[in-house]
């Protein structure tokens, strides 16, 4: 299999005229030639932070506070998940699996509220069980939360925040089997983020008010954060300091709570690079190799020996044609219109033929 257009090579999405060889699910080479197409080729988009389960619930609790909206075990989302049935549940985050996908996503990383039961009405709507959508190649690194034998079955651990309970065992059953143990820190205010650094989690999630000691002690460590800006300016609790954040550490882009915000990763990179300022090869690594690399995972960049997880964009669409700078306008203009295919596994999963 090969794609052709113009392709964003390497981390810094270098614009080369050619095209794409893949096989057995792997980038196997870039061939730089002269090629009659105006598709664009870049990576599939890494969310790295999402809450699906409450995509039962899109829009609910305008003027709640985020305590109210979320907050564990009694905030609206908690509530309203367990008033839902599982295959109420599970339908609901299928279809918002599927929208991610058409909008070019190929790997997310999930909070998975509800312990086991929680991680396998993920699963179930990944497989398509119940649905009639049919099995989901998009690829969902879970973590688990609300029960001590979530490990079992969960990629990872999810904690809320260090102020909602004491981790310090779930942490050290985290690291002893292996696993990442990523935590909510900042987002209501700074009081929890030294609490929840000294878990020496493998990545923070917010850091919306992440201070000058917080700063430093990020040079120091290097955890990486994930950021998601339209959820904290939706829950009305300011925004992270993206710009601040990136000059010391990995800063990775997720949509956070579907309840909340659609899970684009092009509305969440257009937010971004608007409120930060920063070049746009900077915010299209946060939305895809960065997010990649806190997962472990071998993907988030087109280049030989990586995942053949791709999307590719009509470069002569009307949003798009006469672009001068390419990856820009990927990052602050690019949307689901614009979408041809997205490639996960080295096969096609969304093609639109019009």
């Amino acid at each position: 299999m090969h794609l052709e257009g113009t392709v964003l090579v390497g981390p810094d999405f270098e614009p080369v005229e050619g095209r794409v060889v893949v096989a057995d699910g792997e980038i196997v080479r870039i061939e730089q030639e002269s090629v009659e197409s105006d598709e664009v080729i870049l990576p599939a988009f890494v969310n790295a932070h999402t809450h699906i389960g409450d995509s039962i619930a899109k829009e609910a609790g305008e003027g709640l506070s985020l305590d109210e909206l979320v907050a564990p075990p009694d905030g609206l989302k908690h509530r309203l998940l367990r008033a839902a049935d599982h295959g109420e549940k599970v339908a609901a985050m299928a279809r918002t699996l599927r929208y991610m996908e058409s909008t070019g996503t190929g790997t997310f990383l999930e909070f998975r509220e509800g312990g086991v039961d929680g991680v396998s009405a993920l699963r179930d709507a990944l497989a398509g069980e119940g649905v009639g959508f049919g099995e989901r190649a998009i690829e969902g690194v879970v973590f688990g939360r609300d029960d001590s034998d979530v490990l079992s079955v969960a990629d990872g651990y999810g904690a809320s925040g260090a102020r909602d309970a004491d981790f310090d065992a779930v942490r050290a059953a985290t690291r002893e089997a292996g696993k990442l143990f990523g935590i909510h820190a900042g987002e209501r205010d700074a009081d929890d983020i030294n609490a929840a650094m000294d878990l020496d989690p493998d990545f923070l999630v917010h850091m919306v008010h992440a201070e000058g000691i917080h700063l430093e002690r990020l040079d120091d460590r290097g955890t990486p954060v994930v950021v998601c800006p339209r959820s904290n300016l939706v829950t009305n609790v300011g925004v992270p300091p993206i710009r601040e954040l990136a000059e010391r550490t990995t800063v990775a882009l997720g949509t956070d709570n579907v309840m909340t915000d659609s899970p684009s990763m092009f509305r969440e990179m257009e937010f971004a690079a608007k409120l930060s300022d920063l070049p746009a090869r900077e915010i299209l690594r946060m939305a895809t190799v960065n997010g990649a690399e806190i997962a472990g995972l071998n993907r988030g960049a087109i280049e030989p020996g990586a995942d053949a997880d791709l999307l590719v964009l009509d470069g002569d669409s009307d949003n798009l044609a006469g672009a001068r700078d390419l990856v820009r306008a990927v990052v602050r203009r690019a949307g689901h219109a614009d979408v041809s295919r997205v490639v996960t596994g080295g096969e096609p999963v969304v093609q639109r033929d019009d």
